[in-house]
């Protein structure tokens, strides 16, 4: 059952479509989006437990969109008064402008996750005992292991979408996350590994032994891999990307290139591109909100508009854009449900979900066994882009060299260096082991961060630059 979008405000639909027809007067667009959130984190480090945090919140955000101008305003006080104050200032932007208001999205009675209590089941007791518990696990399981961090993180949102009539939207969203952190030493020398995983679904998914145990094993296995690790090569490689969250370079170097805004305003190295080759032949890229229980997913995005798959590139060729409702509009193009937004606070802007390359025909195998002098970059910690022109600088976090196909010494400190139109025309082999992230993703942009989610099988690309430290 979706919760009342109105019980923590003073004021009811019926007040909230008043204040829009009077402020939303000669309007293309605008909503008021109205957020209920509570949200809890636990962090376990040295052996105790150093944070745990609980935080309530609520507020709504009133925009009106005229033209290419946008009023927007947002406030924390529930009154009927802050929300008519709110609605002058947004009515601010009109200026003269006498448009027809846009009609409502579709409805849709489609629901990708429950409404679950991720905060009060199960109790702080039980969350605070599993991070001892991962804790004690590793510390047991492997001398070398001088360090843990974990952490838990869970957040309920309760939110609403009104327009202008009394039109109303509304959703529960549910958000959960474990990480995990392994820290060994050998002969004076220390390296970590980490695991982490979530998504819009209950707790008891991460408190069950079988699973939780497998994030501490495979934070040990990168953290051991690490400690074995030599000096990455400089220079120009053939690489093999692995499977699942190494689209994180997609999402960043070619994934925010593709959204609306960037395009509309000719910022983007896709401007005006739709119809042309862009990337190899085989390369298909989806933006898909309407997965069950992903990280990225919802069931209508931060203006109402239903999520679905959108494509963006197909077989190379650039067929999309990810659209919100008023770049949608000013481009003469449909919104595809990626109007999002951090909070009440903040407006919308079209944002991914979860940004996947598809699988194409060959075996895993068959692509490393390809590769004849080459790096094997399997997972991928921070990095750099400019999301403009698409350049970027990832780091591998684990890496490989690859000699006569088969794989050999780990690798530290290999960092990628390139742009990603560029990258995605190198693309010469697609596996058919198309794999999800964990579930750990959070996109920055403009200020603000929504989560995601990012997806790949394994990838070959030709001559790519690699910075090393050997």
């Amino acid at each position: 059952m979706t919760a009342d979008p109105f019980a923590s405000f003073d004021f009811d639909a019926e007040d909230a479509a008043r204040v829009l027809e009077s402020s939303l007067s000669g309007a293309d667009d605008g909503e008021l989006f109205l957020e209920t959130s509570t949200s809890e984190s636990l962090a376990f480090d040295d052996g105790r437990l150093k944070v745990a945090s609980f935080d309530a919140e609520r507020g709504f955000g009133l925009r009106g969109v005229f033209g290419e101008r946008t009023g927007f305003a947002h406030s924390s006080d529930p009154t009927l008064a802050a929300l008519t104050r709110a609605g002058e200032t947004a009515s601010a932007a009109r200026k003269g402008s006498d448009a027809v208001m846009a009609p409502p999205p579709a409805r849709t009675n489609r629901h990708l996750y429950e409404d679950i209590d991720v905060i009060g089941a199960p109790g702080f007791e039980a969350k605070a005992a599993l991070l001892a518990e991962i804790d004690a696990y590793l510390r047991a399981k492997d001398p070398e292991v001088v360090q843990v961090s974990a952490s838990l993180a869970g957040s309920r949102r309760v939110i609403g979408i009104v327009r202008a009539g009394g039109d109303v939207r509304a959703d529960v969203r549910p958000l959960v996350r474990l990480n995990i952190a392994v820290t060994c030493e050998r002969k004076g020398r220390r390296e970590t590994g980490s695991a982490g995983a979530g998504g819009r679904a209950e707790f008891s998914r991460w408190l069950d032994p079988e699973n939780w145990k497998n994030m501490a094993d495979e934070a040990l296995r990168v953290a051991k891999v690490n400690l074995e690790a030599v000096d990455a090569p400089a220079g120009e490689w053939d690489l093999v990307l692995g499977p699942g969250w190494p689209a994180i370079l997609l999402h960043e170097a070619i994934g925010h290139g593709l959204e609306g805004d960037f395009n509309r305003k000719g910022t983007s190295a896709f401007a005006g591109r739709i119809g042309e080759q862009v990337a190899s032949k085989g390369v298909t890229v989806v933006d898909d909100g309407a997965i069950d229980q992903r990280r990225g997913s919802l069931s209508f995005d931060d203006e109402g508009t239903p999520t679905g798959r959108t494509v963006l590139i197909e077989d190379g060729v650039l067929v999309g854009y990810m659209q919100d409702r008023q770049n949608a509009r000013l481009m003469g193009m449909e919104p595809t449900g990626n109007g999002r937004r951090e909070s009440y606070a903040h407006p919308t802007m079209p944002r991914m979900t979860n940004t996947i390359m598809e699988a194409g025909d060959h075996d895993p195998k068959e692509i490393l066994e390809s590769l004849d002098d080459g790096i094997y970059a399997v997972n991928f910690g921070g990095g750099q882009v400019d999301i403009t022109s698409g350049k970027f600088v990832f780091r591998c976090t684990e890496a490989y060299r690859v000699r006569g196909g088969k794989v050999q010494e780990p690798i530290k400190g290999a960092t990628l260096i390139g742009d990603g139109p560029t990258a995605l025309t190198k693309i010469s082999m697609i596996g058919n082991d198309m794999k999800m992230d964990p579930g750990v993703g959070t996109c920055g942009k403009g200020g603000q961060g929504v989560p995601v989610g990012v997806g790949q099988p394994t990838l070959k690309i030709k001559g790519l630059t690699v910075g090393g430290t050997g």
